[in-house]
């Protein structure tokens, strides 16, 4: 692989629209050759036999079947509420109508 030079990271910076120092440059250079050559190095790892994945392990949903059973009635729901009008719960207003 090239060696990344200065110029080469103040391209990228551009191109990522960041402001960098001098002194932020010079020290990218350094930081980004090592990401890169730890790039190539996975890269390299024997893939050829492996299906592509969304997650490591298998995921498996853990549901319930949906199915009716009996419950509560409103009245029976509402019961211990402090307030209740047209089958609802009912609760001070915290919005006014000016929203």
């Amino acid at each position: 692989m090239a060696d990344l030079t200065r110029d080469d990271v103040a391209h990228l910076a551009g191109l990522a629209r960041i402001d960098l120092s001098d002194a932020e440059l010079d020290k990218m250079v350094g930081e980004l050759a090592v990401i890169l050559e730890a790039v190539a190095t996975v890269q390299q790892a024997p893939i050829a036999d492996v299906e592509p994945m969304s997650h490591p392990m298998p995921i498996v949903n853990v549901t319930r079947p949906d199915v009716v059973r009996p419950s509560l009635t409103p009245e029976e729901a509402l019961a211990g509420a402090p307030e209740a009008e047209q089958q609802r719960f009912s609760v001070p207003r915290i919005l006014d109508d000016e929203a």
